[in-house]
């Protein structure tokens, strides 16, 4: 029999082993080809060049991203395998079979399962295209149309990708297997991840797991005004060690404590698979932590993706609090103003004064207000909110304070820390309130130093600064925008004597459209990682099961019925994946509150949302789990 023919037999033999791996390989691929397929086509270009660029530079992030994810996986995966099908190589070598056959017979096998996995991904990616566009443009609730199209060029991109990859690890397993010697192939079963670990060194694990767990926590909740990002970064860096370290010290050492308690031991058969579970936890931790880490990045993708569309959709809104806006030192600004737009209804309107102490800085700047300070009396902006309908809960600010008017921005990396004093005209004051209401719309962006004071405050300046008038407009029609701003460009002017700006919101523009993208990438990316981490739970606890036939067999013979062993291989399975959850919900908590206060939103409810699916998603996988286990322990004794 030739090699060719043996390694079709092996892997149409093995199929069922292989097919946890095709299908999450299959899933990721379909994800990377659908990414491509968006990339090489047309559908965005009708939301603007500059709105394609950003989409197409946010799913090359994400397929950069799945890359990175793809080859690990496909690392740990290969790894995996190998170990399992080791075994059974070995038996070759008394068949008189080289290593070098054998490392060609199993290169042969591993390449009918990626290309198996290839066709499949591929296949169901071109399938289901058409559907992956319309889910993205609903979830992302932009207006284009679905093409169904298929890229030649993405299918070859995606082909080649994975084939580069997945090559490079078959012909490693290849060297491994040729390098490898008889005893090593056949126990290597029993070798995988298991880490024989001292008591001492077990203990000192813990209790560094657990300080450097805390500290990062103590990162991601630590407040500070500039030091955001630098928080999150080490927030990120020591939870990550952290879980590490927490599953390779502290859970397996509170479970061995849990066993020298005879009481819990020996209640309700929890001998039967509390052992079996520190050994799972001591064998496969590197494994656990890994899921773990995967599902708290895959929390934080959904928040971010969340975040960021809800701060979008804030920021258009307080952009577009009024469509037109007037500076001006001239003070009949609202009496032209008003004849030029008499005949439009507007939705409502304000005017108010704005005092700039560094007047004589004006010409020096050239006009350049927004190097300089503007000042608004506490009373003028009660009344702006209340006929813009705006809530207004601040108190009047003491004669030393001031509130500083600031706008949104998409991501900022400034917290809310004490902000620095601020001198104005020779006083020094505080700065207790950093409002981003749009009390002055767009006009909050355009004047980099605009602060409010109290009435007094207001009075004592006005005799030594120069005063700017403001008014502010919201069209009831926004059909008549270009009209009428066509008219008031007319009495736009950047003279000595008359100065007078004009800001105008477009009602139809799309500029931002790209950020609704972001948000559906991240909830595939969400769901991606989700879905393989239970993925790799899978295979590490289905491959586990071939090691645990002997000791089940044994506790049969001993007189334990087949119910009872099942309850004992659920309660194993469930804690197995219950551990990683718990760790990773607690986890994220931090990760999503680091991620709040640099985006300054409460995300609370996408963290309960999105540790519901995870949940969901592992409790399926942990099911899928327990069937396999059970029927391959079934099998096996069906088999004797």
């Amino acid at each position: 029999m030739n090699i060719l023919r043996l390694a079709f037999l092996n892997f149409k033999n093995s199929f069922k082993n292989y097919l946890s791996l095709m299908l999450s390989l299959a899933f990721t691929i379909l994800v990377f080809f659908n990414f491509l397929n968006l990339i090489y086509s047309d559908v965005f270009v009708e939301l603007g060049q500059r709105n394609k660029n950003y989409i197409d530079m946010l799913l090359k992030v994400c397929l950069a991203v799945l890359l990175c994810f793809l080859f690990f996986f496909l690392w740990y995966a290969t790894n995996v395998f190998l170990t399992r099908r080791k075994r059974e190589i070995g038996i070759y070598v008394f068949m008189g079979m080289s290593n070098q056959k054998i490392g060609s017979l199993y290169l042969v096998e591993i390449s009918f399962v990626g290309m198996t996995a290839l066709v499949m991904g591929i296949g169901f990616g071109a399938l289901f295209s058409g559907l992956f566009q319309m889910i993205m443009g609903a979830v992302s609730d932009l207006a284009v149309d679905v093409r169904f199209g298929i890229s030649i060029k993405a299918i070859k991109m995606t082909s080649v990708s994975f084939m580069c990859m997945y090559l490079f690890f078959a012909l490693k397993d290849f060297w491994n297997i040729t390098r490898s010697s008889v005893l090593n192939m056949i126990s290597a079963a029993k070798q995988n991840e298991y880490l024989h670990v001292k008591p001492i060194v077990l203990l000192l694990k813990a209790v560094l797991g657990a300080g450097v767990l805390i500290l990062g926590y103590y990162y991601a909740n630590k407040g500070g005004r500039y030091d955001t990002l630098t928080n999150a970064f080490w927030a990120v860096l020591l939870v990550i060690i952290g879980v590490y370290l927490l599953f390779g010290g502290l859970i397996p050492l509170v479970f061995q404590l849990l066993v020298s308690c005879k009481g819990f031991l020996y209640r309700g058969q929890r001998c039967l698979w509390v052992n079996q579970t520190i050994f799972r936890m001591r064998k496969n931790y590197r494994t656990y932590a890994m899921v773990c880490i995967m599902g708290i990045c895959s929390v934080t993708a959904l928040a971010t993706g969340f975040a960021m569309r809800s701060r979008y959709e804030n920021m258009v809104a307080f952009d577009t609090q009024y469509t037109f806006q007037f500076l001006s030192n001239q003070s009949d600004i609202g009496t032209t103003t008003e004849t030029l737009i008499d005949g439009n209804d507007v939705t409502y309107q304000s005017a108010l004064c704005a005092l700039s102490p560094d007047s004589e800085r004006l010409l020096a700047t050239y006009m350049d207000v927004s190097q300089m300070h503007l000042l608004l009396s506490y009373s003028d902006i009660v009344r702006a909110a209340q006929a813009a309908d705006v809530t207004f809960s601040f108190e009047e600010p003491a004669d030393d304070e001031v509130y500083y008017l600031s706008h949104l921005v998409l991501l900022s990396f400034i917290g809310n820390g004490e902000a620095e004093p601020v001198e104005i005209a020779g006083k020094t004051y505080r700065q207790t309130e950093r409002i981003m209401i749009p009390y002055l719309g767009y006009l909050q962006k355009e004047l980099g130093c605009l602060y409010v004071v109290s009435d007094k405050e207001y009075e004592r300046l006005q005799a030594q600064s120069g005063v700017y008038y403001i008014c502010n407009y919201k069209l009831a029609d926004d059909t008549v925008f270009w009209e009428v701003r066509a008219a008031f460009d007319a009495i736009v002017s950047n003279t000595d004597e008359n100065y007078t700006a004009r800001v105008s919101i477009d009602p139809f523009s799309n500029e931002g459209e790209w950020i609704k993208a972001l948000h559906s990438l991240c909830i595939f990316m969400f769901l991606v990682f989700i879905v393989a981490s239970g993925c790799i739970m899978f295979m590490k606890l289905y491959n586990d099961s071939f090691e645990e036939t002997q000791r089940y067999a044994v506790l049969r013979k001993l007189g334990f019925s087949t119910r009872t062993l099942s309850a004992s291989i659920a309660h194993e399975l469930v804690t197995a994946y219950l551990l990683p959850f718990a760790v990773m919900t607690v986890s994220a908590y931090f990760s999503v509150l680091a991620l709040g206060k640099m985006m300054r939103a409460d995300l609370f409810g996408i963290y309960v949302v999105s540790t519901v699916v995870v949940s969901a998603v592992f409790a399926a996988f942990c099911g899928l789990s327990i069937v396999a286990y059970q029927r391959t322990l079934l099998s096996a004794r069906d088999r004797r």
